[in-house]
């Protein structure tokens, strides 16, 4: 049951780690946060701190609470130590099957049956992940978007086997600590979200490679025009809103010109393989000097927490 939940196991200090376990700290949960090493915690420990600093300048935490807050979060170095008292656990190690298969059956031995077992995989089966598991209906995927801390939205994807439970509770435990959580029907490459993104990606770079527009004019489009209208109305929504009459007859001609390769762009294949990798090797479809890097970070989190702070007003719930 959902008020059973105390003590959160939170596996990985990486990329959005951190920022997982202070979600569960807000709502008020005691968190277990492991990484392999105590280097590795330490710099996850730094990384929340900053977050909450951040929270507190906004004005979305109240200064006086942070120590509190601070102290729910224990960084451990071994797996016994990060199940200890546990009764939910999510993981964000790195995107390689064969380690989140032998995490998830290493910690299976310090738990009861009941534990629910959840991985923030963006992409990989959960299936797959769940195969070496004595109870396999224990395991689902929670796929948290990064920054965690801030992106409301996380995609719940039943396995196999994954039983009605192990969905339900997850789904309120998300629900409980301020999430949104969308939950699949079924399991599927990508789930939702990448789906929607890589399908976006895959015509914008078609763009550029046929020679329809630059990089500059396709990044310009969706932030000054796709982008802010689908934050506030859903494809769905926006079809409605313009007239389906509208939407089927542009269908009817622009579709067959979209599109379909099931090939890695050649713009993409050019700058991969000139290790032009983007932000973290400085360069990649843009150059990357650092304090450029710095900037658009501080700009894209500044707006994600205005748009936090909206949330939390229920801005979005036209419906109700």
């Amino acid at each position: 049951m959902l008020a059973d939940i105390k003590r959160i196991c939170n596996l990985g200090t990486g990329t959005i780690g951190p920022g997982i376990a202070l979600t569960f700290a807000l709502a008020g949960y005691q968190v277990n946060m492991y990484g392999r090493t105590q280097a590795s915690i330490e710099g996850g420990i730094k990384r929340i701190a900053e977050i909450l600093q951040r929270f507190d300048d906004h004005g979305l935490v109240d200064t006086s609470e942070m120590p509190l807050i601070m102290e729910r979060i224990r960084g451990v170095t071994t797996l016994e130590e990060a199940m200890a008292g546990a009764d939910f656990v999510i993981e964000s190690i790195s995107e390689d099957l064969s380690s989140k298969q032998e995490i998830f059956a290493k910690i299976e031995k310090f738990c009861s049956p009941e534990t629910v077992f959840a991985s923030s995989t963006s992409g990989l089966s959960p299936t797959a992940i769940a195969a070496k598991l004595k109870h396999k209906d224990r395991f689902v995927v929670a796929h948290f978007w990064n920054p965690p801390q801030l992106i409301p939205l996380v995609e719940v994807v039943p396995g196999e086997h994954t039983s009605r439970n192990s969905i339900v509770l997850t789904t309120k435990l998300l629900e409980k600590i301020g999430k949104k959580p969308v939950v699949l029907n079924r399991e599927a490459l990508g789930f939702i979200g990448n789906r929607l993104q890589f399908a976006m990606l895959r015509e914008a770079l078609s763009i550029i490679d046929s020679g329809i527009a630059s990089k500059e004019a396709v990044d310009t489009t969706m932030k000054y025009a796709l982008g802010r209208r689908l934050s506030t109305t859903g494809p769905f929504e926006s079809a409605d809103l313009s007239g389906l009459d509208i939407i089927g007859s542009i269908s009817s001609y622009l579709l067959e010109d979209l599109c379909t390769s099931h090939e890695v762009s050649p713009v993409l294949r050019k700058a991969i393989a000139e290790g032009k990798l983007g932000a973290k090797t400085g360069s990649g479809f843009y150059q990357w000097p650092t304090d450029s890097v710095f900037k658009i970070n501080k700009i894209r989190e500044d707006n994600l927490i205005e748009w936090l702070s909206k949330d939390k007003q229920g801005y979005l719930d036209w419906e109700e």
